[in-house]
C-alpha cells in the first residue's frame, strides 16, 4: 500500500484521541497471564499488542510473533517460566536478525532451556519451560531495556524473586521505571538503587483494574505536525496523563524548545499551540527516549534547522536500522545527515527537490509516521504505508481528523 499526501496545512482546533500504549498494555497482558484477575482497559490496539495476546494463548507448538520486537523479549522470558510446555518462538526475517542473546543468557543463569534453531544469539528459538525459583543476573544494561523488564515482568511470579546486576550504561530507563510502577500498583516490592534492581511477588494483589494511557510516542507526530504549522495554530490530544509512566511524555519539554506550548485540560486531554518560531541547533541526548528521535530529526528538517542528537544506539537494531534509513530518506529532500554507531547531526538544510518524493519505510513503522508531518509543507508519497499497524494502526484516518484532507491511500496493484 502507498499513501499519498498532497500538501495541505493542519486545521486549527481539530481533536484526535489515540489508542493506548503499546508499551504499558503488553506489560500489562504478561502481568495479566500471571495475576489473571487483572482487568485492563483501553488496550492498544496495534499488531504488536495483538501478537502478544496471540502468543500468550498458545501453550504448545509455534509462535509467530512476525516485526513484534516487544512481543519476542517479554514471550521469550515467559514461555522460559512455562512449566511443561515446549514453544517455537519465531519472527519476520528482521527479527530474525535482532540479537537476543543477552536475555536468553541471563534466563539461561536462571535454568532456562533455550536453543537457537537457526543462528547462534538470534531468533527462531526452541524454548523447554521449567520451574524456576528466581535469583540473582547480571546482564548488560546498554543494549535494549526490553531484556531487564522481561526479566523484571515474570520475576514476579518467581518464589525468590530477581534481582538485576546491571553492568554499564543503562538505556530507556523510563521504561524499566514503567515496569517497576505497575509491578508496585500491584504489590510487588522492588527497589531500584544504583544498577541493582530487585524485584519479589506480591504477598496481597493490591490494584486489579488498570486504564492504559494513550500512547505518548504516537503523539509526536501531531507534536511535528503543530510545530511545522503557522504561529497559533492548535491541536487537541487525548487521552494523556499530566504524571505519565511513559518516558515519552518528554515530548512536552522536548517540543517547548520547538516552538509548541502544550497545557494540560480536563478529562486528560491536552491541547498544542505553536506560540513561537524557532532558529539555531537543537541538541539533546535521547537516550532514554530513542523512539522519537526519528520525528524531532524530521521537525528539524522541516523548521530549517541543524540538530544533534546523542544516545541513539539503539536505534541500529530496531526494525532497521533506523539512522541509516533516516540519512537515505532524509537526502531525497535535500537534507545532509551524518551519523555514527550512537548519534546523528543534520545541517540546517531547506528542502529541495523537483519531484514528490517517495519515502520509503524499511518496514518501520515509525519511517512512516515520522515524515508524515511534512504534508503541511510539501507533497510525499510512503511506500509501505501498511506498516503503521504494528504500533498504530489507524494513523492515516486519524492524520485526516487534523483537517489534512488530501490523505489518499492507494493499493499497488501486482500484475
Amino acid at each position: 500500500m502507498q499513501v499519498h499526501l498532497q500538501k495541505s496545512p493542519l486545521e486549527s482546533g481539530q481533536t484526535v484521541v489515540i489508542s493506548g500504549s503499546k508499551s504499558e498494555s503488553n506489560r500489562l497482558l504478561l502481568l495479566q497471564k500471571i495475576i489473571p484477575q487483572l482487568a485492563i482497559e483501553n488496550l492498544a490496539d496495534s499488531d504488536d499488542v495483538v501478537a502478544m495476546q496471540k502468543g500468550l494463548l498458545t501453550t504448545q507448538g509455534t509462535v509467530n510473533v512476525h516485526h513484534a520486537g516487544t512481543a519476542m523479549r517479554f514471550l521469550t522470558a515467559y514461555f522460559a517460566l512455562c512449566q511443561d510446555q515446549t514453544i517455537v518462538l519465531e519472527g519476520s526475517e528482521r527479527m530474525h536478525n535482532r540479537p537476543i542473546a543477552i536475555l536468553v543468557d541471563a534466563l539461561r543463569d536462571l535454568g532456562a532451556e533455550i536453543a537457537y534453531i537457526e543462528k547462534e544469539g538470534f531468533p527462531p528459538l526452541k524454548i523447554k519451560g521449567i520451574q524456576a525459583v528466581g535469583g540473582s543476573i547480571s546482564i548488560p544494561a546498554g543494549i535494549s531495556s526490553q531484556y531487564i523488564s522481561a526479566l523484571l515482568l515474570v520475576g514476579a511470579q518467581l518464589k525468590n524473586g530477581v534481582t538485576l546486576d546491571l553492568l554499564g550504561e543503562i538505556t530507556s530507563r523510563p521504561y524499566i521505571e514503567m515496569t517497576l510502577s505497575l509491578l508496585r500498583a500491584l504489590g510487588a516490592a522492588t527497589s531500584f538503587e544504583g544498577q541493582t534492581i530487585t524485584v519479589r511477588p506480591p504477598v496481597k494483589i493490591k490494584q486489579t483494574h488498570f486504564t492504559v494511557e494513550a500512547d505518548w510516542s504516537s503523539a509526536s507526530y501531531y507534536y511535528s505536525l503543530v510545530a511545522l504549522s503557522p504561529l497559533g495554530t492548535t491541536l487537541r490530544l487525548g487521552k494523556y496523563k499530566q504524571v505519565s509512566l511513559q518516558g515519552d511524555s518528554q515530548l512536552v519539554a522536548i517540543y517547548a524548545r520547538l516552538g509548541v506550548e502544550t497545557v494540560f485540560e480536563a478529562e486528560d486531554y491536552l491541547q498544542l499551540t505553536k506560540v513561537k518560531e524557532v532558529d539555531g541547533l537543537f541538541e539533546a541526548d535521547f537516550t532514554a527516549t530513542p523512539d522519537i528521535a526519528q520525528t524531532v530529526v524530521v521537525t528539524c528538517f522541516g523548521l530549517g534547522i541543524a540538530c544533534h542528537i546523542t544516545g541513539l544506539h539503539t536505534l541500529k537494531i530496531k526494525e532497521t536500522d533506523r539512522l541509516v534509513a533516516m540519512q537515505n530518506e532524509l537526502a531525497k529532500l535535500g537534507g545532509h545527515l551524518h551519523v555514527t554507531a550512537t548519534s546523528l547531526h543534520l545541517s540546517s538544510d531547506r528542502i529541495q527537490m523537483t519531484a514528490i518524493p517517495v519515502i520509503d519505510t524499511y518496514q518501520d513503522h515509525r519511517m512512516a509516521m515520522a515524515f508524515a508531518p511534512l504534508v503541511v509543507q510539501m507533497d510525499l508519497l510512503v511506500n509501505e504505508a501498511e506498516v503503521v499497524n504494528k504500533s498504530y494502526p489507524s494513523f492515516w484516518e486519524d492524520l485526516k481528523k487534523t483537517g489534512v484532507q488530501a490523505v489518499e491511500i492507494k493499493l499497488d496493484i501486482k500484475k
